[in-house]
């Protein structure tokens, strides 16, 4: 099992990031997959989680009307598309499947 996060870097306050994330070595189109993310001195949070078919996406409030989740069953993929970003989003965000995790991509929100 691999998930390989990628995408990750600097931006300013305001700006946009897509986070991608791409699987091997399990059945990626039968699970939801979902992104969190863990800031410094903080827990490790959900920020988003998508279903199989996409028919079903949830996120945290924190980042509603910001981020958007997808998927692409064909390529084993997914991404977080991250707009309007803010310095509170500043954390290392993973990928997670039910079988596995990512190693993680830093986002930095900064001036």
């Amino acid at each position: 099992v691999q998930l390989v996060e990628s995408g990750g870097g600097l931006v300013q306050p305001g700006g946009s990031l897509t986070l991608s994330c791409t699987t091997s070595g399990f059945m990626f189109a039968t699970y939801t997959m979902m992104w969190y993310r863990q800031a410094p001195g903080k827990e490790r949070e959900m920020v988003a989680s998508i279903s199989p078919y996409s028919n079903l996406l949830n996120y945290a409030d924190s980042v509603k009307d910001r981020f958007t989740i997808s998927r692409n069953n064909a390529k084993n993929t997914m991404d977080l598309q991250m707009n309007n970003l803010k310095p509170e989003d500043t954390a290392v965000y993973y990928c997670k499947s039910p079988v596995g995790w990512g190693q993680g991509t830093q986002v930095t929100v900064s001036s």
